[in-house]
């Protein structure tokens, strides 16, 4: 589906919207703003322990969070983008102190470059979106937007519909150096691989 031309400068003023991904509705924000990520927390209810995943348009997007890629990751993430995978890497000790704001002191930062190409054209007039599924903490994902729409109301500034939304969460993935890990099972089966 196509984004509304409206949405990207809303979402660069610092604001929230719901809107549908390659998955599931996610109740997204500016992952460059440390206000709006705030803000985003105390509406959704979120433990402020636990890190969000953030949707990228391009593997390129990841030297904006200070992540350098081996060849063999490289080689990884063709395997793994554009899909239904996040991808976590360890946050560089360098841009650490500047990203606790997003890696909630684990320092660890998940990225996922969704499979949907108009999301991700979309995503390179927002930039990167930190992109939690769109219900209150411990509750159901929201499939419509009627029910995101129940849970965060007026709150939330921006709605998109895309219709009924039923896909599992993503698979969530450990990227090293030498090999990955599935850390949660979701719309994508992988095992564990050594990275040839």
């Amino acid at each position: 589906m196509l984004f509304p031309d409206d949405l990207a400068p809303f979402l660069l003023s610092g604001d929230m919207a719901v809107i549908p991904t390659d998955t599931l509705y996610g109740i997204v924000c500016c992952a460059d703003s440390p206000k709006a990520v705030e803000k985003l927390y105390r509406i959704r209810e979120r433990d402020e322990s636990k890190p969000c995943i953030i949707l990228i348009s391009d593997e390129g997007e990841l030297r904006r969070f200070g992540i350098k890629l081996s060849v063999s990751q490289k080689q990884a993430l063709k395997r793994l983008w554009p899909g239904k995978v996040s991808v976590v890497f360890d946050c560089p000790p360098k841009a650490s102190d500047i990203l606790t704001y997003l890696h909630r002191r684990t320092n660890t930062l998940a990225f996922r470059v969704p499979g949907d190409r108009n999301l991700r054209t979309f995503l390179k007039k927002s930039g990167p979106l930190l992109a939690p599924s769109a219900n209150k903490e411990g509750k159901e994902p929201a499939q419509t937007i009627e029910e995101a729409k129940e849970s965060f109301g007026e709150s939330v500034g921006f709605y998109v519909d895309g219709g009924r939304l039923d896909s599992l969460s993503s698979t969530i993935v450990r990227l090293r150096s030498d090999s990955w890990e599935v850390l949660r099972e979701g719309a994508v089966t992988l095992a564990p691989l050594p990275i040839v």
